[in-house]
């Protein structure tokens, strides 16, 4: 970990118009200003997935301005977390990040029914996330 005031987290996946935002989501809203928040892709889409937008609102997390980012090495060497779903080998990798990579259904082309297991799954992991780094949930 870094000396930052708060550690930062960045969720990487191919589009970042669905597991990434929504784990960015989940640890915004649960993290709160105790940690730095990132999301990006490798091959970023136009828009966030809309399934995955009804899925958040569901749970009170509304991600209707979200637009998916671009992965940068900046963003990289930036965060103290990397945490890849199913980026590959897109993600650059620089020493002294910790790096985990969370192995999750993709909910491309899915509708709200079968993105809803995948945002509560992400939900689970973010709170063992916040567990792991000693910060207190939220919510």
């Amino acid at each position: 970990m870094s000396t930052r005031a708060v550690p930062s987290v960045l969720f990487v996946c191919v589009h970042n118009a669905g597991r990434s935002q929504m784990a960015a989501a989940f640890l915004t809203r649960l993290g709160g200003d105790r940690v730095e928040v990132r999301s990006a892709g490798s091959a970023p889409a136009d828009t966030v997935n809309p399934a995955v937008v009804e899925a958040l609102a569901e749970v009170g997390i509304d991600i209707c301005a979200e637009v998916p980012k671009v992965l940068t090495t900046e963003a990289v060497q930036a965060s103290d977390v990397v945490i890849t779903m199913g980026c590959g080998d897109a993600c650059p990798y620089f020493p002294g990040k910790r790096y985990l990579d969370w192995k999750l259904e993709d909910p491309a082309g899915q509708g709200v029914a079968a993105v809803r297991p995948i945002r509560d799954q992400i939900e689970q992991l973010i709170r063992g996330l916040l567990a792991e780094l000693g910060i207190e949930p939220v919510a």
